[in-house]
C-alpha cells in the first residue's frame, strides 16, 4: 500500500541535486573586483587591446590581479583588498578615460563547475550589502512649464502651417492660452484645426473689445499625463544613467506621485552618484540674433523675441528666443577628439524630428550663425546679503532653484546639417564625456533634487546578515526540535524535509538571481515556521485514524490523502496573500512576497511529496504493530 515507485526516489535525487548544486555557490564570499566595460551604441568595443592596457596599468600602479578575465565585451578582475579595489578604478578611470566605464564590483569565487551550470549566489540588497539609498523629488511645476512652453511653440507653428493671421498668441495662465482674431471666420478655422491637432486641450471661443478669440486650455486629465510622463521618463533616464555607471541589480521606483526611490547597493562613493543622478543637463539649439547689436541688449534693451546670454568667459551674445531642438531630439551622443583643432568634441546623432528641424534651419541660414546652449537647474542655499545661508523656522537651509545656461560654441553655419554633427567648445578635462554620458542616458523631463541620502556601509550590512542567519537558523533549529520531540521518527522525517526546503528556496532564488534583502529574510522565516505545518497537519491526521481502530499502514495512506486537499487550501490562501503584496507593494515588501511566494510552492514539494516519499521508505515494506509518532 505505502510502496514507492522507481520514478518517486530518482525524482527526489533530482530534488536534492537540484537544491545542492543552486544552493552551494551562496557559500562562496564574493571577492573585491572591478569591471571594465564597453559602449555598443558608440561603437566601443573592450577587445585584447583594452584588456592588455588593464593588465599594464594595474601592474604598473603595484596592484595585485588574482585572476582578470574578457568575456561578454567586459573585463572582470579579481583583486586582493577593498583599498587595493578602489586604487584600481581610479588609475584606471585615468589611464582609460571615461569612455570605458568602471565599475567597483564583487568577483564570484564560485567554482567553474558550479558556473557552468548556471550556479550563482543571490544578489544582496542595500540593507545587506551597503550602498547609498536616495529619494529624489520630481519637480512637477517645471514639468508642467516645460510642457507648456512647448504647446505654446506647437500653437504658434499651427497656426504659421495654416496660414491662421492673427494678432497674437498670450498664455494667461500655465494652462490657458489665448489666440486673438480679426475676424470670426479665421477663429473658426483655427478652432477646427485646434480640435484636430490638439486632442488632449479643450478650445472655447468667445468675443472681447471687438476681437474673436479662441482659448485653449490644459483638462485635468491632461496636466495629470504630464506628471505622469514626467515622472516615467526620469525613472528610465536615471535608470539609463545608473547603467553607466555600472551598478548591479539597482533599485529605481516610483514613490507617491511624485518621488523617485534609488538604491544602489555596493557603491562606496555616493558624491559620484549624486552627481551624475541629479543633474538636469540638456542642450538647446538657437539661432543668433544678427540683426541686433549686443551692446544695446547690454545696456538693457533686449530686442523682443531675442535673449541675451553668455559664453562661459562672460563674452555676451544675444540668441533668439525660439527654441529650434532641444535634448529630448538627441538619440546618441559621444565623446571625441576634433582632428582640425584638437579639441574636445561631443559629437550628437538627432532623431527623425530634430533631423529634420536641423536640415531645414541650416539649409536656410547657411552664413549665419548657430548656438548651442548647456542648461543645468541646480539646488543651491539662499544666501543674504552677506553671503551667508539663509534658514527657515526650523533652522534648515532654505534651498532656491537656479538656472545655468551657458552658451558652448556658436559656429557659422557653412554648410546643411542633418543627422550627424559635434559640438565643440567642450575645453574642460573630461567635460565631454560627462556631457555625452548624461545627453545619451537621456535629458531629464523635470529636475529632481536629492530630499534624503543614507548610506549603509558594510559593516552594517554585514551585521544584518549575521542577524538575518541566526534568526533563520534559531527559528530552524527550534522547529527541529519540537518535531522531533513530539512526532519522533515522524518529525525527524519532517526535520529533513524543512532541511530540504530552505535548500531548494535559497537555489530557486540564486537560480533567478533574485536580490536578497532584510525583508526576504523574513520571508524565509515566516516560511521555516510555516513549512511544518503541513506536516503537522498529515501526522495529526494519521493519530486520528490509529485512534480510529486503523491499521498503521492505512492510518499512514489515509493521513497523507485526507490532510492534502486542507493543505492546498490552506496554501492557496497564504499564497494569494503574497501575490497581492507582490502586485500592490513596493520594494522590500515585493522582496518579502517573493520569498513567501516561493516558500509556500515549496513547502506544498517538500511536506507532501518528499516526506511521503521518506516515509514509505521507513514503513512501506514492513508489517507494523505501532508508529513511532
Amino acid at each position: 500500500m505505502n510502496r514507492n515507485p522507481i520514478w518517486k526516489y530518482l525524482a527526489l535525487l533530482l530534488i536534492v541535486a537540484f537544491g545542492a548544486i543552486y544552493a552551494i555557490p551562496n557559500l562562496y564570499q564574493a571577492a573585491p573586483g572591478i569591471q571594465v566595460i564597453g559602449d555598443k551604441t558608440r561603437n566601443i568595443v573592450v577587445d585584447e587591446d583594452v584588456l592588455g592596457r588593464v593588465n599594464r596599468t594595474l601592474s604598473s600602479n603595484d596592484i595585485a590581479v588574482e585572476t582578470i578575465s574578457l568575456s561578454n565585451g567586459k573585463i572582470k578582475a579579481r583583486l586582493k583588498s577593498e583599498s587595493d579595489q578602489t586604487k584600481a578604478r581610479e588609475v584606471l578611470r585615468d589611464a582609460l578615460g571615461r569612455s570605458y566605464p568602471v565599475a567597483i564590483t564583487d568577483h564570484q569565487t564560485t567554482p567553474s563547475w558550479l558556473q557552468s551550470l548556471g550556479g550563482a549566489p543571490m544578489y544582496l540588497g542595500l540593507d545587506l550589502r551597503g550602498g547609498v539609498h536616495f529619494l529624489l523629488q520630481v519637480d512637477m511645476a517645471e514639468a508642467e512649464k516645460k510642457a507648456s512652453e512647448n504647446y505654446l511653440q506647437d500653437i504658434k507653428s499651427m497656426l504659421r502651417k495654416n496660414k491662421l493671421y492673427n494678432e497674437g498668441v498670450a498664455k494667461e495662465s500655465p494652462t490657458n492660452y489665448v489666440i486673438r482674431f480679426k475676424e470670426s471666420e479665421l477663429r473658426d478655422k483655427a478652432l477646427v484645426e485646434s480640435l484636430t491637432q490638439f486632442r488632449e486641450l479643450q478650445a472655447t471661443d468667445s468675443e472681447r473689445d471687438g476681437k474673436f478669440l479662441l482659448t485653449l486650455s490644459l483638462t485635468e486629465k491632461s496636466t495629470a499625463e504630464i506628471r505622469k510622463a514626467a515622472l516615467k521618463k526620469n525613472i528610465e533616464a536615471l535608470r539609463n544613467r545608473v547603467d553607466q555607471l555600472g551598478v548591479s541589480e539597482p533599485v529605481i521606483q516610483q514613490q507617491g506621485l511624485d518621488r523617485i526611490v534609488v538604491q544602489l547597493p555596493g557603491v562606496k562613493d555616493p558624491q559620484i552618484a549624486k552627481e551624475i543622478l541629479g543633474k538636469t543637463a540638456t542642450l538647446e539649439v538657437k539661432l543668433v540674433d544678427e540683426d541686433n547689436a549686443i551692446e544695446s541688449s547690454v545696456r538693457g534693451r533686449v530686442p523682443a523675441g531675442s535673449q541675451r546670454y553668455k559664453f562661459r568667459d562672460g563674452r555676451s551674445i544675444l540668441l533668439k528666443k525660439r527654441l529650434l531642438y532641444s535634448g529630448d531630439n538627441i538619440i546618441d551622443a559621444s565623446a571625441g577628439i576634433d582632428q582640425q583643432g584638437g579639441g574636445q568634441v561631443v559629437h550628437i546623432t538627432l532623431d527623425s524630428k530634430g533631423s529634420a528641424i536641423n536640415s531645414d534651419v541650416t539649409g536656410k541660414n547657411i552664413g549665419k550663425r548657430m548656438a548651442v546652449v548647456y542648461v543645468e537647474i541646480k539646488n543651491e542655499p539662499k544666501v543674504d546679503s552677506q553671503g551667508k545661508p539663509v534658514l527657515d523656522s526650523q533652522g534648515n537651509e532654505i534651498v532656491v532653484k537656479k538656472r545655468i545656461e551657458e552658451v558652448i560654441t556658436a559656429p557659422v553655419i557653412r554648410d546643411q546639417l542633418g543627422k550627424k554633427f559635434q559640438i565643440t567648445g567642450v575645453n574642460e578635462p573630461g567635460e565631454s564625456q560627462s556631457l555625452a554620458l548624461l545627453l545619451r542616458a537621456g535629458s531629464l523631463a523635470a529636475p529632481v533634487y536629492i530630499v534624503e541620502e543614507r548610506t549603509v556601509g558594510p559593516s552594517l550590512g554585514a551585521e544584518n546578515i549575521e542577524k538575518g542567519f541566526k534568526s533563520v537558523l534559531y527559528g530552524f533549529l527550534a522547529v527541529l526540535f519540537f518535531m522531533v520531540v513530539y512526532y519522533r521518527l515522524f518529525g525527524t522525517v519532517a526535520s529533513f524535509a524543512l532541511c530540504l526546503n530552505l535548500v531548494i528556496i535559497v537555489a530557486v532564488l540564486s537560480l533567478l538571481q533574485a536580490t536578497l534583502t532584510l525583508p526576504g529574510v523574513a520571508g524565509m522565516v515566516l516560511t521555516v515556521g510555516m513549512a511544518v505545518d503541513a506536516n503537522v497537519l498529515i501526522f495529526e491526521r494519521i493519530r486520528e485514524e490509529l485512534k480510529a481502530g486503523s491499521t498503521p499502514q492505512l492510518a499512514i495512506h489515509r493521513g497523507y490523502d485526507n490532510a492534502f486537499s486542507t493543505i492546498i487550501d490552506a496554501n492557496l490562501t497564504t499564497l494569494i496573500a503574497a501575490l497581492v503584496l507582490f502586485n500592490f507593494g513596493t520594494g522590500p515588501i515585493q522582496g518579502f512576497a517573493i520569498t513567501l511566494s516561493i516558500g509556500i510552492a515549496t513547502s506544498m514539494l517538500t511536506a507532501i511529496f518528499v516526506s511521503r516519499i521518506l516515509v514509505n521508505f521507513c514503513y512501506g515494506k514492513r508489517r507494523l504493530d505501532t508508529l513511532a509518532i
